[in-house]
């Protein structure tokens, strides 16, 4: 499984767009052999070089895994839009949805992580990542990463 992003490059500087200091939307992913077995996928943005510990700044599952375009404007309650039933959790600032990169100093990894499940999750819209993860331990068949970084 492999994601792509076609608004910058594995590694490279996460566009100004796609952070606080621009229109703070989610870059598109898209996603590339999923196991066809895959009965949802999970989705986990995070940054590890936050001062305080790894910062959440998007968290969804029960994505479609038939649908290989993970867009933001397209992820809760629009069965038309593909993505069925995907929830968004709770990020670090305490609030559901995409917050994106906006580091207090210096420059930070951000990883777009999605994880292939052989489940759909019984998980409620509250939760944080760490509910999130324990949800999906023992049902990730497949799992793939994408950084970018940013410094403001």
């Amino acid at each position: 499984m492999k994601i792509v992003i076609q608004d910058f490059k594995e590694g490279a500087t996460i566009p100004k767009e796609f952070t606080c200091d621009g229109t703070n939307h989610a870059p598109g992913l898209y996603l590339e052999d999923v196991p066809k077995n895959a009965k949802s996928l999970g989705l986990i943005m995070d940054d590890p070089d936050a001062p305080n510990g790894t910062w959440t700044h998007w968290t969804a599952w029960n994505l479609n895994p038939a649908v290989l375009e993970i867009r933001q404007d397209k992820l809760v309650g629009t069965v038309e839009g593909g993505l069925g039933s995907a929830i968004e959790g709770v990020t670090s600032r305490g609030k559901p949805g995409y917050h994106g990169p906006c580091p207090p100093s210096g420059v930070h990894r951000y990883y777009f992580r999605v994880y292939a499940l052989n489940t759909i999750l019984d998980l409620k819209g509250d939760a944080d990542v760490a509910k999130l993860r324990a949800a999906m331990e023992g049902h990730v068949i497949a799992e793939t990463e994408y950084m970018g970084t940013y410094t403001r």
